[in-house]
């Protein structure tokens, strides 16, 4: 089972989107898991109420979702972790050098993103919406090509 980890800043919004677009393209997918957790997320806290109602309207339920601190031990578990931006691969290298070698921003796997997702904290509807669209692009393209992909931490 190869574990894929959304990591943003709250893990209120952007991941929590992102965790759930990849488990809802997956589908029945077998031998992949999906999580999510910020880098200054406070502990327990729901997904927004933007990003749970445009989830909703795609037919994403985060209604269960309560955000996690990126920690060390969530980091070791992920096989690969992407990240919204720079400075979230920059705190996953501070918590695990090694953990670099197994992260990329989700930008990186598609051409029609450039750099980090924006944050949409305290926008409206459109611009969680425009947010939904950048990471439903990202997170496609990553999922068609994961078979090959060879970003995948090691051993």
């Amino acid at each position: 089972m190869k574990h894929i980890l959304f990591v943003c800043s709250g893990n209120t919004c952007r991941s929590p989107l992102a965790e759930g677009i990849a488990r809802s393209l997956l589908g029945g997918r077998d031998g992949y898991s999906v999580s999510s957790a910020g880098t200054s997320a406070s502990e327990g806290v729901p997904a927004s109420s933007n990003s749970a109602e445009v989830a909703s309207e795609h037919g994403i339920d985060l209604a269960g979702h309560r955000s996690r601190l990126l920690s060390g031990t969530l980091v070791r578990e992920a096989d690969l972790i992407v990240t919204m931006g720079g400075g979230h691969m920059e705190t996953v290298g501070a918590i695990e050098p090694g953990a670099l070698a197994y992260t990329c921003l989700l930008s990186d796997f598609s051409e029609q993103l450039d750099g980090d997702i924006d944050d949409p904290i305290g926008g409206g509807l459109d611009t969680y919406g425009r947010t939904y669209e950048n990471l439903l692009a990202g997170i496609q393209a990553m999922l068609d090509g994961l078979d090959g992909f060879d970003g995948w931490k090691k051993g």
